[in-house]
């Protein structure tokens, strides 16, 4: 185990490392490397992000692509974890559904928008539904994968003791498929960002996305870098809440050294 010391300076070196690249950034551009006019230093993105965040124009995005994202994420990963539980425990439902995941994980998710759009609308649930294709594949096969690698052992003695199916499945292949699955639900998370704000470039009149695009078409450049920063920053701390999370429901799982 680590100490406490070492884990918050860990923790401390993943918040601040970011901060290490937007202060070379700024360097570099003042030191004249690059063109301000359309890479701007970060002290040009700070001041258009106080601009934006005071006139509450950023928040309104920010919340838009927030609320997409996690409305979809929650529809893809909750049945995909039963069903990554499903295919581990039954080789009928792998049988199944492993085809259909190798035939549609590649497709690219935001090709499918407008089929989705046309099904949805241009409203927030097309959004939610491709965040939502998006959020599945990973975390149903991060899930398979820890569920199918339990080590064998732990099947044995559950069934020596009785188990029944219901507790085989809530007790042993789902904690068992913990490590794994937490995997997945960190992949999924960066994938709803990704596709949500690939959506918000064509069908959607807010979301950060939004800002980006319009802004692009508007020559506006520091607002468009505001927008791209502000994804880096919803990044950095949706994975450092994953992080404490997972480290607070496995706690018997060590750090990597």
């Amino acid at each position: 185990m680590k100490a406490k010391g070492a884990v918050r300076r860990e923790r401390l070196m993943y918040l601040l490392s970011p901060i290490g690249l937007l202060l070379l950034w700024e360097i570099l551009i003042r030191a004249g490397f690059g063109d301000r006019r359309f890479v701007p230093a970060p002290s040009d993105i700070a001041e258009r992000f106080w601009l934006l965040a005071a006139s509450g124009e950023l928040g309104e995005h920010v919340l838009a692509t927030l609320w997409r994202i996690l409305v979809g994420y929650v529809i893809g990963v909750v049945p995909a974890v039963i069903i990554g539980l499903f295919m581990a425990m039954w080789r009928g439902v792998r049988i199944i559904v492993d085809p259909l995941i190798a035939a549609l994980f590649p497709i690219p998710k935001v090709a499918l928008m407008p089929l989705l759009l046309l099904a949805f609308g241009f409203g927030d649930a097309s959004k939610m539904a491709v965040v939502a294709i998006g959020a599945f594949f990973p975390v149903v096969i991060n899930t398979y994968t820890g569920a199918a690698n339990i080590e064998p052992i732990y099947i044995d003695v559950a069934r020596n003791y009785g188990a029944s199916r219901l507790v085989m499945f809530t007790r042993i292949v789902f904690f068992g498929a913990l490590p794994t699955t937490f995997a997945g639900l960190r992949t999924a998370l960066a994938i709803s960002f990704l596709v949500v704000v690939a959506a918000e470039f064509v069908a959607a009149k807010s979301g950060i996305g939004y800002l980006i695009w319009s802004s692009w078409q508007l020559l506006q450049v520091d607002s468009m870098f505001v927008g791209i920063v502000t994804i880096g920053v919803l990044g950095v701390v949706t994975s450092t809440i994953f992080r404490e999370i997972e480290r607070a429901v496995l706690p018997w799982r060590p750090d990597p050294q």
